[in-house]
């Protein structure tokens, strides 16, 4: 189904301000139709033709809907749009009519038109009309809440026609909540309770206000029930706010152990002050929880942070250990396993610092790949270079990936370039390697990522030798994350067994692929020279064990 924009703009000539003020009606509606028991249909004229499209539709959460099909995208002409055609040609909104049929269901029709208001704040051209149908099926003496609740809607619905309605949403708010069925409070010029909807009045109960709200000054009340008389002062003023005419942010009031959240709305029919609308909804439950959530994740952020220096320790008494080794083939397994301590060791350093179990990949990638030039056994001067991104990942994934990145960045460096006195038709056990001429002069890492193509490339028809250089590059194609490792050194052995050849370290690369990411390892001859290590991973299912 096409979006409201997607219609508009399809099939009217509306300005782009006036689609966003359409959006901001649609955004703010479900106040409307809960307070009008009624469905609210946004309907646009249509070039040329006089039909009407409908662009949105909203059903209300206090009574029955008039449709069971959603009329969206509906384009509707003749007599069954004439009371659209009154309300957007005479800017007035239109009650007139007998009820109407929809199969089974009576309804009655309503227009309201819509304007946007000038930049100078006068009502502009009426740009849209909102039909408000309500379901007669179940029609009955209404409640004395149900009276305020329609006359609340009446004066909105002026608003709307006015162009004052609604106001102008604050930066980082929602319009979920409070609704009016979270509890209602409406106020008269002089700010008193006229009357207060019995969910309103049991979450003031909850505040320690045990009497009635009809008749209260609500900003005195509230700057009497806060705990915090700042706070209390906050949700007085937005009171204040609103009788005056304008549109306060959101507040929260905290009294006696409860949370109530507050929205204050002016009503000015016709440019007329003559209140307010609170909605106001207890939020102490959802307040409860987010405070053990916020509990949870610093206990788990600390978790994190103490396995980091846990390895740490481990990575440091290793190191220790390889110093007093005598036999060189003992400490160079020492060293890795180090290596390998120290790179588990950057994952949980990045999630002691996160919000959550993910981790944004690629500047551990550069830390590693930095790392892997710097303690190579190997006696040139590589270059690293990423391309692409990796993205934000699951912590069970970066885990186990930052060590395969690990092995095969200094399988790249340590076995794709060996020192110059070393013969070169062979390559050491798991080697990335002969390469063909590239760019000369590779630096390295270059500030917080890995460095781009190195200054000075030389990649010409009889240039020397090209400068040793990696490539770790990464993208993601339906919810698969694809990771190449590609070095210009010597190339692969002409007996290497791609399914079983290697050292260690390719070994623990294999399985970790294969077992913890589930995903598949392809080691070949890069197509210019040197060697390439493919890795595919699906991301979904890892997510899933991740979430899990």
């Amino acid at each position: 189904m096409s979006t409201l924009r997607d219609l508009a703009e399809e099939h009217t000539r509306l300005r782009p301000a006036d689609i966003d003020h359409l959006h901001r009606i649609a955004g703010d509606w479900q106040l409307l139709s809960d307070l009008s028991f009624a469905d609210l249909l946004l309907w646009v004229p249509v070039d040329g033709d006089g039909a009407f499209l409908c662009v949105a539709q909203v059903r209300p959460t206090t009574a029955p809907t008039a449709y069971l099909d959603d009329q969206v995208g509906r384009i509707v002409g003749g007599p069954e749009v004439a009371h659209l055609e009154v309300a957007h040609r005479q800017g007035r909104i239109w009650r007139e009519g007998d009820p109407v049929w929809y199969g089974d269901v009576p309804a009655r029709h309503e227009a309201i038109p819509v304007r946007l208001r000038t930049t100078d704040g006068e009502a502009g051209e009426v740009i849209a009309v909102v039909g408000r149908d309500t379901n007669l099926s179940t029609a009955r003496t209404p409640s004395q809440l149900e009276l305020n609740y329609l006359t609340t809607a009446d004066d909105l619905a002026q608003m709307i026609a006015d162009g004052t309605f609604p106001p102008p949403r604050h930066p980082g708010e929602t319009t979920s909540a409070p609704r009016v069925g979270d509890g209602l409070v409406r106020l008269d010029a002089g700010g008193k309770v006229t009357y207060a909807s019995p969910n309103a009045q049991s979450a003031y109960r909850r505040l320690g206000y045990a009497s009635h709200l009809v008749g209260e000054d609500l900003a005195a009340l509230h700057r009497r029930l806060a705990s915090d008389p700042l706070e209390g002062t906050d949700a007085a003023n937005g009171i204040l706010a609103a009788l005056r005419g304008e549109a306060p942010p959101r507040r929260e009031i905290d009294a006696r152990g409860a949370t109530m959240l507050t929205r204050a709305l002016p009503l000015m029919p016709a440019g007329v002050p003559i209140g307010a609308l609170v909605l106001v909804r207890d939020i102490t439950e959802v307040r409860r929880r987010d405070r053990a959530l916020i509990t949870k994740d610093a206990t788990i952020r600390e978790i994190h942070h103490r396995v980091k220096n846990n390895l740490q320790t481990v990575a440091a008494l290793l190191r220790l250990q390889a110093r007093r080794v005598s036999m060189p083939e003992a400490r160079i397994a020492l060293e890795e396993s180090v290596r390998r301590v120290a790179s588990i060791a950057l994952v949980h350093e990045t999630l002691s610092m996160s919000s959550d179990e993910a981790v944004e990949f690629d500047g551990i990638v550069d830390r590693v790949a930095s790392a892997a030039t710097e303690v190579a056994a190997t006696e040139a001067t590589v270059g690293m270079r990423r391309e692409g991104s990796f993205g934000v990942l699951p912590a069970e994934v970066a885990t186990s990936l930052v060590m395969v990145l690990n092995e095969l960045l200094l399988n790249a460096v340590e076995h794709g370039f060996p020192p110059p006195a070393e013969p070169t038709d062979q390559a050491g056990p798991g080697g990335f390697a002969p390469a063909e001429p590239a760019a000369a002069g590779a630096e390295g890492l270059e500030g917080a990522g890995l460095a781009g193509p190195a200054a000075g490339a030389e990649g010409s028809e009889g240039a020397g030798p090209a400068a040793p250089e990696v490539v770790v590059s990464a993208h993601r194609f339906r919810k698969m994350l694809h990771v190449s490792v590609t070095d210009n050194g010597r190339g692969l052995p002409p007996d290497f067994d791609a399914e079983r050849g290697g050292n260690l370290g390719l070994q623990i690369v294999r399985a970790l692929v294969t077992g913890e990411l589930r995903g598949t390892i392809e080691l070949r001859d890069g197509a210019k020279g040197g060697t390439e290590a493919t890795l595919v991973v699906p991301l979904a299912r890892n997510e899933s064990r991740s979430a899990g």
